[in-house]
């Protein structure tokens, strides 16, 4: 069940289409961080899904586990990615949908753009920033 964007193991893995032994499994060869809390207090956050669909679709364009860890913690990784498999119908993309102002919104799917959570909200902040600068100059106008 679903409680202010934490998820149990079951909710985590019918959203991702994994079973909770392959959970398991990327946690135990640290893929992916463990679950937040311990024991029957233990939950997954959108970190964990965004993680999860991140190592699916590096799998779906052919990486191994190993070559998918060396992509998510080595950022100086120079070797060539393969293409990544297009999205077919059913796919599930998470995507962060941004207000910006009243009309105004931002769709942002980080892992697929190749940003970090930091540049991310960089770009985002520095979106705000020239609406505002943009508006600002029409209302002097």
């Amino acid at each position: 069940m679903k409680i202010n964007n934490r998820y149990s193991l079951n909710d985590l893995c019918q959203l991702v289409e994994l079973t909770p032994r392959t959970v398991r499994f990327y946690i135990q060869k640290s893929l992916m961080p463990a679950p937040e809390g311990s024991g029957r207090g233990a939950f997954y956050t959108q970190k964990h899904i965004e993680r999860l669909l991140e190592i699916k679709k590096w799998q779906d364009a052919g990486l191994s586990l190993e070559r998918i860890s060396e992509l998510l913690f080595d950022e100086s990784s120079s070797k060539p990615l393969p293409p990544l498999k297009r999205a077919q119908p059913g796919d599930i993309e998470v995507c962060s949908h941004i207000h910006i102002d009243e009309g105004i919104s931002l769709q942002l799917n980080p892992s697929k753009a190749g940003l970090t959570p930091e540049q991310a909200k960089q770009l985002t902040l520095e979106i705000i920033s020239l609406y505002q600068s943009i508006t600002a100059t029409n209302k002097e106008d």
